[in-house]
């Protein structure tokens, strides 16, 4: 069945249900279309789910991912992650979907890794990578494992700036603005959307606004949000200001998030959230971070659309 308000209750008993698929935050990042969720019952108890973003373009309609939004993908309850009911429940949610769908895109969470139902069902996968820390190390471990030139980057800002989480949203959406400018981009983060997403956040208790800041001026140097559920914390937005990038601000306060994911939260995990661009994946590697492997799973029905992405990547 696809129910949107008998996944809320079923994400109110998953206890780790990832930040990312919980309602409260699909209600933030879904917009421009609607999220539902395919669930699929067994002797009465809710114990599988698949949330998707619908949206619609023209006539056609098709799932995709929301912006701010890094994984979506099946939920099993614990209970039911053998690989044998993996095979049946993901066949099922997949039977599930919409009709009369143009397209399917989804990434998908860490916890999924067999994509053979989607497989057999005419979908294809594409493995994308993320970069993650482990924080179990004592934090003197973990900068050891820091490559020199980013320790000295670390040390060396730390003598010129100061931590502060008391600034506006406003100056993380500033310099997010700058950092896609200066790569020639246009943002495509509005003002009203990062607002919804971050208001959404701080309801739930789950994020944190890092400013790197001259200690003499308060001049900001580099932003970023950091967000966590019960098993990671995640850098999910970072801004730096072009001007001042010589700094090193934007690896100190990367090394401050770090810190704090470890200190305060007690959490095992820090997510860069990686990156498939060269230079930014050398950047996660540059802080010890080791690859992490997930699916891009998806699907065209519809012979123009597939027209139409022939056309656009021409």
């Amino acid at each position: 069945m696809i129910n949107q308000d008998a996944y809320r209750k079923f994400a109110e008993q998953a206890s780790d249900l990832p930040l990312f698929m919980q309602p409260w935050y699909l209600d933030a990042v879904c917009v421009g279309g609607n999220w539902e969720a395919v669930l699929i019952e067994k002797g009465g108890k809710l114990v599988a789910a698949l949330p998707f973003f619908l949206k619609k373009k023209l006539h056609w309609q098709y799932i995709a991912m929301p912006q701010l939004c890094k994984f979506l993908g099946p939920y099993l309850i614990p209970e039911f992650r053998t690989l044998d009911q993996e095979m049946r429940l993901y066949e099922a949610l997949i039977s599930e979907l919409p009709d009369r769908l143009a397209a399917f895109q989804q990434d998908m969470n860490y916890a999924v890794t067999n994509w053979l139902p989607f497989h057999w069902r005419g979908f294809r996968q594409s493995t994308r990578y993320s970069y993650v820390l482990s924080l179990d190390l004592p934090e003197e471990d973990i900068f050891r494992n820091i490559s020199k030139n980013y320790r000295n980057k670390i040390q060396r800002a730390g003598k010129l700036l100061q931590l502060n989480s008391d600034r506006p949203l406003a100056d993380l959406q500033m310099l997010v603005g700058k950092s896609f400018a200066r790569q020639g981009l246009e943002n495509p983060l509005s003002p009203e959307f990062l607002n919804k997403v971050y208001t959404a956040l701080a309801d739930n208790q789950c994020c944190r606004l890092f400013f790197a800041e001259d200690a003499n001026t308060g001049q900001v140097h580099s932003a970023s949000l950091l967000v966590w559920d019960n098993q990671a914390a995640y850098y999910l937005l970072s801004g730096d200001d072009p001007e001042l990038r010589s700094s090193g601000s934007k690896v100190w306060l990367n090394w401050q998030a770090i810190r704090y994911a470890k200190n305060e939260l007690k959490l095992p995990i820090f997510d860069f959230e990686g990156s498939m661009i060269k230079a930014i994946e050398i950047g996660r590697r540059d802080f010890g971070a080791v690859q992490r492997p997930y699916f891009r799973i998806g699907k065209e029905w519809s012979f123009f659309w597939r027209f139409g992405k022939f056309l656009a990547g021409r």
